[in-house]
């Protein structure tokens, strides 16, 4: 496997949603050693020789921060849908980030605010391209949705940083949200 997209999407797709599919355990936070991740990686259904250095390579070339390694240690960012929440440490938020979803979703955020629904928390975008570009992934007409998140955490609203792009929540409640 040369195509560093493709070993992004294998990584992701075992340290976000199957770690059990290649015998690896996270830790609390989500952390598993790089060592056991290569064994696995290089053990799977076609053997192939990815090393340290292809998954740093990997990791430099992204332009979406979605793994992190610290010593010998490597976890996605964000995007888990693992059963048990993964722990995160509240950060504060920019003064406002951004959501993209479908417009058929609407009503439904309008009662009750911005929730999980499959994933561990809500995803937010720091600008209106990148919400644009996830809410795309879900429906052809996408509404671009305005979290108040500085207002939102100084009222109690714990945000999560999961890279320079995207930050977490555990739900948006709807009076923090400008629906446009």
């Amino acid at each position: 496997m040369s195509d560093l997209s493709q070993l992004s999407k294998q990584i992701s797709y075992i340290l976000r949603h199957a770690p059990w599919e290649f015998e690896l355990e996270l830790d609390s936070e989500g952390w598993v050693s790089v060592n056991d991740l290569l064994a696995a990686l290089n053990s799977a259904s076609s053997p192939s020789n990815i090393t340290r250095s292809m998954i740093e390579q990997m990791i430099e070339a992204s332009d979406k921060q979605r793994h992190e390694l610290s010593g010998d240690r490597i976890r996605a960012l964000y995007g888990h849908s693992l059963p048990g929440k993964l722990k995160c440490s509240p950060a504060t938020p920019p003064h406002t980030l951004y959501h993209g979803t479908g417009l058929e979703s609407i009503e439904s955020i309008k009662v009750h605010g911005l929730l999980p629904m499959s994933r561990q928390y809500v995803h937010l975008s720091t600008d209106r391209k990148t919400a644009r570009l996830v809410g795309a992934r879900k429906s052809k007409q996408v509404v671009i949705l305005n979290v108040q998140a500085g207002a939102a955490a100084a009222h109690g609203v714990p945000f999560y940083e999961g890279n320079s792009q995207v930050w977490l929540a555990d739900e948006v409640p709807p009076q923090w949200i400008e629906f446009d």
